[in-house]
């Protein structure tokens, strides 16, 4: 029961996330996209300077809220932000995503499930406040991100 709902769930997502894609223009795609994934790293930080670096103090709500918005954002659909022409600058919106990206979406989406499931580790560690296991979650979500950028992000 549980696998059938999951994939309704999915086939529910991939729905919304094409009428979404329909209804935005490739500009504000770009514009979209680029503002969750700077969202995303501010989230990032606010974690890395609590849990890696130590240099600001220790709040187990904060990191909590921004594991919470990580997991979100990973699984906004925001794959619908890649549509047609988002592979290169769009009226006043420049994109790093290199276009062979847009070949490979069966790759993608396996970076992207890779990228659900290391956030929902995170928030599963920062509900049970164990900072080792922050860390170790950080990480994977860190590698998630990289394995990302280091095949479809240019420089």
């Amino acid at each position: 029961m549980r696998s059938v709902l999951a994939g309704a769930l999915a086939v529910a997502v991939a729905a919304v996330s094409f009428t979404a894609q329909a209804a935005v223009s490739p500009e504000d795609q770009i514009k979209l996209r680029k503002a969750g994934y700077s969202y995303m790293s501010w989230n990032m930080g606010k974690i890395k300077a609590q849990v890696i670096d130590q240099s600001v103090a220790y709040d187990q709500q904060q990191i909590l809220a921004a594991a919470n918005t990580l997991n979100a954002i990973a699984n906004s659909g925001m794959g619908a932000l890649y549509g047609p022409g988002t592979d290169r600058q769009v009226g006043s919106q420049t994109t790093r995503v290199k276009p062979e990206m847009f070949d490979n979406f069966d790759d993608v989406a396996k970076l992207s499930g890779d990228l659900s499931r290391a956030t929902g580790e995170l928030v599963a560690a920062a509900e049970a406040d164990d900072q080792g296991a922050i860390r170790t979650a950080f990480a994977a979500v860190g590698q998630s991100c990289k394995g990302c950028h280091d095949k479809y992000r240019m420089d």
